[in-house]
């Protein structure tokens, strides 16, 4: 016992995986890591058959586009109930609703009923929950581990998000393969409870709650909470830089989703199984950037030139591969490149701003991340439908490069630089919102 004990002290001492010192985090991280195993396991199998169905990779543009829609117009507004409210009840009731949906999308496909606007309407009531679950859920980590340990956190959820990549997409493969696409959404349903369990297990008395500002109760409150978060976000250039380079990114070279099952299908010939092993790919490189940055040391906004960079590089040469081996060892190189971006972008944003605009400005950040899906993915499917899915990709990862580059000099103009200690307040006045203890 002794022997595990130091073992423990090292893995979570300094410069280590600090976050898994506090056991809320990771009673929250036990149950995301299973439920998002579930989440990939849907989403991979969603794609396959919305594919099935119609044959066109435009339309899993449009599923894209009806469930991320909704992050668009209420995302912002969930960043307030964020910073309003108590996260762990609102991340409580998201997903529950996340949970009865993927239980309805199984019963359709076990009745041999479903049919693509069903798909498409599930998709856009998953958007609602997600527009209040992604704000919330990126803003809890620091009420979990504190301030002084968020950094690990966020990089820990990384790691966990893309873990499941790996397990998830490969697992949802061979579950299609074996029993058919509702397998996965049955299995998705079931392990929400997993975080709902974690969720409620939480000792709320552990809890490092910042301030939290009072309930807006009129239009007017609202729109001032709102334009204090983005006035923020406009003001911080290492946010604003965060916040530019990862939305544009995902816009034009990070449309997986609607690529590559017409991908795997047109141009490397193969099914279910090789497209969910193509995903599992990318997890492993996402995985292996995300465990760069939990021992990496000190967040280094660089990080988000350089992983941009390598995504664009290695989506340019995924594009003109027709080896499926080659293409297997070039979706580790994306998952790599995408995730030391996105996961700098996010740790970036968690370390600069305030406590009290936690919620609002990542908001901003899901919004903005979001607003990229429906829109990359309607652009990118089109091209796919019209011109080939390789040239969508090709095309995306030469503009993917040119953002990296854009990065690269905005930041050598001062942008790479974190404050050291952000200030309950930014410019020496806060506007519109009243802060107080609850």
């Amino acid at each position: 016992m002794i022997g595990a004990g130091l073992a423990r002290d090292r893995l979570i001492g300094p410069g280590r995986i600090t976050a898994f010192g506090h056991r809320n985090y990771r009673l929250f991280f036990t149950g995301q890591l299973i439920s998002l195993i579930g989440t990939w396991m849907q989403q991979v199998a969603q794609a396959w058959l919305v594919l099935q169905l119609t044959g066109d990779p435009i339309w899993l543009g449009i599923v894209a586009t009806a469930q991320f829609l909704p992050v668009m117009v209420l995302g912002l507004f969930a960043g307030v109930a964020a910073d309003a409210l108590p996260k762990r009840n609102v991340l409580v009731a998201a997903q529950t609703a996340m949970m009865a949906l993927a239980f309805v999308l199984a019963a359709l496909v076990i009745a041999d009923v479903v049919e693509v606007w069903m798909i498409v309407l599930l998709a856009f009531l998953l958007g609602i929950a997600n527009s209040v679950d992604m704000p919330v859920r990126q803003s809890f980590a620091v009420e979990l581990v504190g301030r002084a340990d968020v950094g690990n956190a966020v990089a820990l959820n990384s790691a966990m998000f893309n873990g499941s990549r790996i397990v998830g997409p490969a697992a949802a493969g061979l579950a299609i393969g074996a029993f058919g696409v509702a397998a996965a959404f049955l299995i998705n349903g079931f392990s929400f409870l997993a975080v709902i369990i974690g969720l409620r297990l939480i000792n709320e008395r552990e809890l490092e709650l910042p301030p939290r500002i009072d309930r807006p109760t009129s239009v007017r409150a609202v729109v001032e909470n709102l334009a204090e978060g983005l006035a923020y976000v406009r003001q911080t250039p290492v946010v604003l830089l965060a916040v530019v380079v990862v939305g544009t990114v995902a816009t034009v070279g990070m449309n997986w989703q609607v690529l590559i099952p017409a991908f795997a299908a047109n141009e490397l010939g193969s099914d279910a199984s090789g497209y969910g092993f193509l995903m599992a790919a990318s997890g492993i490189g996402s995985l292996l950037a995300a465990l760069r940055l939990v021992f990496g040391g000190r967040p280094r906004p660089s990080r988000l030139a350089t992983g941009t960079l390598i995504l664009g590089v290695a989506s340019v040469a995924l594009a003109v591969s027709r080896v499926f081996p080659a293409s297997l060892g070039l979706m580790v190189i994306v998952g790599f490149g995408s995730i030391l971006m996105a996961a700098t972008g996010n740790t970036t944003i968690q370390l600069a701003v305030p406590d009290h605009l936690r919620g609002r400005v990542m908001s901003v950040y899901t919004t903005v991340f979001s607003a990229s899906v429906p829109i990359g993915g309607l652009a990118m499917g089109a091209i796919a439908s019209g011109f080939g899915t390789a040239l969508a990709i090709g095309l995306g990862g030469i503009l993917t490069v040119a953002v990296g580059l854009g990065a690269l000099a905005w930041g050598r103009r001062g942008a790479f630089t974190i404050p050291e200690a952000p200030s309950t307040t930014f410019d020496g006045i806060v506007s519109g919102a009243t802060i107080g203890r609850r």
